[in-house]
């Protein structure tokens, strides 16, 4: 069971590859898969500047968790990242079965959880099974700045 402790250490570290993204010029996400207290994938959002709209911070630390051997203990791992996972990221973590995300900030419109978009949540697709445990709004201060900052930069 991950403690409050445990959180912070990880979504400090979400925070940083959120950092790592804006000095690249992409939105402020990171994500990172912890599996027994191991992180076993990172994902640093680059979709903007690879030109590949699937490089989300998400997607890229389930892919990272698969390279390094992990693709079958997904389900049992929890993923934390600084935003809300999309509706694209919510359908990988839901294939995955991924059992917990913990996240910063909301997304509007297309949220995987607080959009009418419930990927993250819904129960309607029988074959996902049952929707991973969420909670939000862990260092959703800090991910909003950075998403301020992000907006800055992009308005002409």
């Amino acid at each position: 069971m991950m403690t409050k402790k445990d959180d912070q250490y990880y979504m400090q570290q979400c925070l940083d590859l959120a950092k790592d993204a804006l000095a690249s010029g992409n939105p402020p996400v990171g994500a990172v898969l912890v599996l027994d207290g191991a992180v076993i994938g990172r994902g640093t959002e680059s979709g903007r500047t690879s030109g590949d709209i699937t490089n989300h911070a998400e997607i890229l630390a389930v892919r990272d968790a698969i390279g390094h051997g992990f693709g079958g203990q997904l389900h049992q791992s929890v993923m934390y990242t600084t935003h809300e996972p999309c509706i694209m990221c919510s359908y990988v973590i839901r294939h995955h079965k991924i059992s917990e995300i913990v996240y910063g900030s909301a997304v509007a419109h297309v949220g995987g959880a607080s959009s009418k978009f419930d990927l993250l949540t819904t129960v309607d697709v029988p074959k996902w099974g049952n929707s991973p445990k969420v909670r939000a709004g862990m260092c959703a201060r800090e991910a909003m700045l950075l998403s301020e900052q992000f907006d800055t930069l992009i308005k002409p």
